[in-house]
């Protein structure tokens, strides 16, 4: 069953339980009110009867005169008037139901219904001090006609209700609904080819809106996954081919007739450097894949963090002698447990050698500065150059694997470091953000959090 189709369904069950529940509830307390009323209207037709029959008083004829002019005649109405000595006789008649009399003599009042005539009578003592039975008795038209045409108007009541709710219902329903089919409707026209389109969104701030927005933002978000896809696809085969088509055609042309010894050498020599490239390019491949992973596979330990940049700090200054590396240790914590990280010291020493690296690389020889600052949660190290900066416009694809930014052709380097040393940051809980300006330099910042081995 279509979920609209479920709702009118819903919205007409609740709302014929609902009306029969009213409907009920009226009916029944009407029906009781109908009697109540009803046995009232007797009690006071047997009083005034009892006065004007059993009184012989000056207002005799007033008092009948206004039961002629206000109480009218009730449908089979009747009365009897017997003293109380007579009760024998009118209980073994089947006039007078013995159960009325009974709660009169008891009580001084009782009623009774039989099929649908209704007993009201009075115990009367006269001023003689004679007592006497009065009661009157009647069809309770009220209750024959008002009450059975009150039953048909609910009846109708509630037919015409279920119609109009129904019709209500499937305009609610389809107003609801439609936001929804349409979502549907343009789901199904999004597919692999087109993830570049996206849903109609309003500036509502209600469910369908905030739904359609978190679609559009998985859209978003698989649009940039397949983009980094195919670019990974389309740099990775163009990085691997390259070497690949230099080792081949050198072979072939080495093999292709016969040539001196120092010729074999050279065409070895530039086999073996290109075959040199392409295992460092499988190598940076491997592993940026395996640092895609969340991380579980990989053992952490307790790392000082300070130790282990000054040992990328010694590395690199010595790859790098003509560079100025100014390590900054001004802002270190009092507490040495504040420094320890839990991590991968492998993959973290990889992550700051790049980034590093990086700096040395394309700040052609001027001085890098290296921070490193610690707060209550959290760990932080900025790197910092003076270099040829980043394009504006390409800062959002580097870290896209394979990704060279347009004014670094001439400095060697596979595009692969700082998707790999963002993984590694993300598999360390962490964050790393590159800002730069063209011709003004880069700025790195790397944090990652306080290990949680700080009673240790």
């Amino acid at each position: 069953m279509k979920i609209h189709h479920k709702i009118i369904s819903l919205l007409i069950g609740i709302q014929i339980i609902f009306m029969l529940l009213f409907s009920v509830f009226i009916y029944y307390s009407i029906s009781n009110y109908s009697f109540t009323d009803f046995y009232k209207r007797l009690e006071i037709r047997a009083a005034i009867s009892a006065k004007i029959q059993l009184d012989n008083n000056q207002d005799r004829e007033s008092i009948e005169r206004m039961k002629r002019e206000y109480l009218e005649v009730l449908p089979n109405q009747q009365q009897f008037i017997f003293p109380t000595d007579s009760v024998i006789y009118f209980a073994n008649s089947n006039t007078i139901p013995n159960q009325i009399i009974d709660d009169i003599i008891q009580t001084g009042k009782g009623e009774i219904n039989v099929g649908n005539k209704l007993f009201a009578g009075i115990l009367y003592t006269t001023s003689l001090n004679k007592k006497y039975i009065v009661i009157v008795s009647a069809e309770n038209y009220f209750y024959t006609h008002h009450i059975a045409y009150l039953r048909n108007l609910l009846l109708s009541t509630l037919g015409f209700g279920t119609i109009l709710i129904a019709l209500f219902s499937i305009i609610f329903t389809r107003t609801i609904v439609r936001p929804i089919n349409n979502i549907i409707n343009e789901v199904q026209n999004i597919s692999s080819e087109n993830l570049h389109l996206r849903l109609k969104t309003t500036n509502k701030n209600d469910s369908i809106s905030n739904l359609t927005k978190t679609f559009n933002d998985v859209l978003n978000r698989l649009e940039t996954s397949f983009e980094t896809q195919k670019n990974f696809i389309s740099n990775a085969s163009h990085e691997l081919n390259t070497p690949l088509t230099t080792i081949i055609g050198e072979a072939e042309l080495a093999l292709s007739r016969k040539r001196t010894e120092e010729s074999y050498e050279k065409s070895l020599a530039l086999i073996l450097s290109e075959a040199e490239k392409l295992d460092s390019k499988t190598k940076a491949l491997l592993q940026l894949a395996q640092t895609g992973f969340n991380g579980k596979s990989q053992k952490f330990e307790k790392i000082r963090i300070d130790e282990l940049l000054l040992d990328v700090h010694e590395v690199v200054s010595k790859t790098f002698p003509s560079s100025s590396i100014l390590l900054d240790l001004s802002l270190l914590p009092e507490d040495p447990l504040k420094l320890k990280i839990s991590g991968n010291n492998k993959l973290l020493y990889v992550a700051i050698y790049n980034l590093l690296t990086n700096a040395c690389k394309y700040s052609d020889n001027k001085p890098i500065k290296i921070a490193l600052a610690v707060s209550n949660t959290t760990i932080t190290i900025v790197i910092k150059d003076d270099g040829i900066g980043i394009p504006s416009d390409e800062l959002p694809y580097i870290f896209d694997p394979y990704f060279r930014a347009s004014n670094v052709r001439m400095y060697e380097g596979y595009g692969i470091g700082l998707p790999l040393s963002r993984n590694i940051i993300h598999m360390h809980q962490g964050k790393l953000t590159v800002s730069s300006e063209l011709n003004i330099g880069t700025c790195v910042e790397i944090k990652v959090p306080i290990g949680i081995f700080l009673s240790t």
